[in-house]
């Protein structure tokens, strides 16, 4: 292997010139893009408009002194990269500590879009990374203590833990796209050794979404806190690649009533299938579970189609907020949504596209979801939200289509709804381990040497 010593310094100029070009766009952005999103803030804060209106003239102006007399000022390429990021975190963070919860919950996507972008879009050495996310939070800290009235809690609980999870991932992102960067240049320049830099390369691809699997799974309740809420239940989650495109949700709440001592505990959960498998997917699926725990801080939203109606209308204006009208973004998700009320036994269910099956004394029962799926178009039918009694030992199913979809079996064909169904419902009276095991098996066994065909995800659940 030809060492990047032996090699010596021919892979900086590349380098150079790949991040001088990326970092004057990154100042073009900032300088255009941070004025125009001043609109929204004169629309949705209308009290701080002046203070927010100052903040984006400064931190515009100051990078269009940068990308017009950086030769002049001297300032270093890597330097070029810094100052948007450094000073739109720093204006964003004095954002953050003037909004109540509600508008700190939106404005979470524009910081976490921020982190996101820089760690696709920059290359800097790793420890501006670190400073950038240092001072960050410490421009956080000082902004909220004398500007917030909200607690360490809700800031955290309204978007500062999610974004801080994204401004860490940033960070390792950006040193992997540097050092891929720098490896790319040096295998070009070393031909007889490009056959194992490009292993490297892969091996580091593949490590860096090891670690977006881990803030995934950060975010999807882990099976024990599911099943801490709902004892009787079993979970067959099934990624496609290292991250899934498939997620799952739950969340327990008190009925509200006049007389406390009336109110009856309700839980809430969820499968959904977001557009795409692996990174793609996985993207989507931190945006639908932001939403999903927003949702319930919302006292408009008391049913599951009200669920459906918020998540369809933030999804499509999330990843829709910087595109205009010829370039729609239409990807979103298929969604089973139920809410059970374990004192009347009542189920409460609403689907975009996804369905919800009952099972009593081996009889499946069917109740389909609208066929609209989340986030296609901002303005559609309200979604429909339905009622079935269920009686004790019932057994309710939600599901993403990768189950039923897969291929294999003896002429390489889908699996399909038939034979599902019908291992549910021959299943339906064993206990929760044993049906899992037996659905696992199906579908291994099916699919036999067969590549998965997509992410995967049941959810079993006995009244």
């Amino acid at each position: 292997m030809t060492s990047i010593k032996a090699i010596g310094n021919s892979w900086k100029p590349e380098i150079d010139k790949t991040a001088f070009k990326y970092h004057k766009i990154t100042l073009w952005v900032a300088v255009v893009f941070n004025m125009l999103f001043f609109v929204t803030d004169y629309i949705n804060i209308y009290e701080y408009w002046q203070e927010f209106l100052t903040f984006r003239v400064v931190v515009s102006f100051i990078c269009l002194i940068t990308v017009l007399f950086h030769k002049k000022l001297n300032i270093s390429i890597q330097l070029m990269g810094v100052i948007p990021v450094l000073l739109i975190s720093i204006q964003n963070a004095y954002m953050w500590s003037v909004m109540d919860a509600e508008h700190l919950q939106k404005h979470t996507m524009a910081y976490m879009t921020l982190f996101i972008g820089s760690g696709m879009f920059v290359f800097y050495h790793v420890y501006y990374s670190i400073f950038i996310v240092g001072a960050s939070l410490i421009a956080n800290a000082i902004f909220f203590y004398f500007n917030s009235t909200l607690s360490p809690d809700e800031i955290l609980v309204n978007g500062g833990l999610l974004t801080l999870s994204v401004a860490i991932f940033s960070i390792l992102l950006i040193r992997m796209r540097f050092r891929l960067t720098k490896k790319e240049l040096v295998a070009r320049f070393a031909l007889e050794e490009s056959k194992h830099e490009l292993q490297e390369k892969n091996t580091e691809i593949v490590d860096s979404i090891n670690y977006a699997k881990r803030i995934q799974s950060a975010l999807i309740p882990p099976v024990e806190v599911f099943k801490k809420i709902l004892p009787d239940s079993f979970i067959i989650f099934k990624p496609k690649d290292i991250v899934s495109g498939d997620f799952y949700w739950i969340s327990e709440l008190n009925t509200t009533k006049e007389n406390e001592s009336d109110n009856e505990k309700l839980v809430v959960y969820s499968v959904a299938d977001c557009t795409g498998h692996g990174v793609p997917g996985a993207f989507m699926s931190l945006i639908g579970l932001k939403i999903f725990n927003q949702s319930i801080t919302q006292q408009h939203v008391n049913s599951p189609a009200k669920a459906l109606d918020y998540l369809n209308n933030e999804v499509f204006k999330t990843v829709n907020m910087h595109s205009d009208s010829d370039n729609i973004i239409r990807d979103g998700m298929d969604v089973a949504l139920c809410a059970i009320n374990f004192k009347t036994l009542m189920l409460s269910f609403s689907g975009a596209k996804n369905p919800v099956y009952i099972v009593r004394n081996k009889n499946l029962h069917e109740i389909k979801g609208d066929k609209q799926p989340i986030g296609s178009y901002e303005a559609q039918e309200p979604f429909t939200n339905k009622e079935y009694q269920l009686q004790k030992e019932d057994m309710v199913y939600i599901f993403s289509d990768g189950y039923a979809d897969q291929f294999g079996g003896p002429k390489g064909k889908k699996l399909k709804y038939k034979p599902f169904k019908e291992m549910l419902v021959r299943n339906s009276d064993k206990d929760l381990y044993e049906q899992e095991q037996e659905l696992d098996h199906l579908f291994e066994n099916w699919k036999g040497n067969l590549e998965q065909l997509d992410d995967v995800c049941v959810i079993g659940v006995r009244i």
